[in-house]
């Protein structure tokens, strides 16, 4: 039933937004064993791991509007199961942002201003990076995100193994782009956390909406393209 698909989706994006988005606030600076940049990487990657063994074969595990679209143009999703999906997991994000809100404002100093966790560029961006170089870094690591996601998922791939490349392409990118926007890739883990920050969050919303989609459906036609058997193995159909 597709109900158990969508259901499956916010639970899976859940955990990811929770797990992914609650090491940086709760234990990313945490004094002196605080598990930093690396350990925040670890923990999306580990996160997307864990839930594609759980639910893979339920609803597929997207756990993210840019992969559901990115799917979509390689062939790989049905287009009228977009809308539902994504809903889902924007209901799932929603709520871990809020479930982690209720943890974290449990400890003495805890200050929505610091960021929770949410995405942004130029003043915004740990690094300060500007608009342009946010656009650019989440459309093309979305996009390779997709490559890989295709690529691992197909049908002539070695089987099983799907989840950890997928898991560790995602602690690859935020290897590389927690400095430059906290990274997204993702605009339901992107959502979540801006609606309790509000403000600059919300305003600087629609760059994680609007990058990660078009890299998630460039990189689903690029390997379309790519393949001789773009079609593979049909996920979450």
């Amino acid at each position: 039933m597709n109900s158990r698909k969508y259901a499956a989706e916010a639970i899976g994006t859940f955990w990811l937004t929770f797990a992914g988005c609650g090491s940086a606030v709760i234990a990313a600076g945490f004094p002196q064993v605080g598990i930093g940049l690396l350990g925040v990487s670890l923990a999306f990657g580990l996160s997307v791991v864990t839930m594609a063994y759980a639910i893979g074969h339920i609803s597929g595990c997207h756990l993210n509007p840019a992969v559901t679209v990115g799917l979509a143009a390689g062939g790989r999703f049905p287009a009228n199961q977009i809308a539902p999906y994504v809903a889902a997991q924007v209901v799932g994000a929603i709520a871990a942002a809020a479930v982690l809100y209720m943890i974290a404002s449990g400890a003495p100093g805890f200050d929505l201003a610091k960021g929770f966790a949410s995405n942004g560029y130029a003043e915004h961006s740990p690094g300060k990076y500007s608009m342009g170089s946010a656009l650019i870094a989440e459309v093309v690591l979305t996009m390779m995100f997709l490559f890989v996601i295709m690529g691992a998922t197909h049908g002539k791939a070695p089987a099983g193994f799907a989840p950890l490349a997928i898991g560790l392409m995602l602690t690859l990118i935020h290897l590389v782009s927690i400095p430059v926007t906290n990274t997204s890739v993702n605009p339901a883990r992107s959502t979540g956390p801006a609606l309790f920050v509000g403000g600059w969050a919300l305003q600087q919303l629609w760059l994680f909406w609007l990058a990660p989609i078009v890299g998630g459906a460039l990189g689903g036609v690029l390997y379309r393209w790519l393949s001789e058997d773009p079609a593979g193995q049909v996920t979450g159909k």
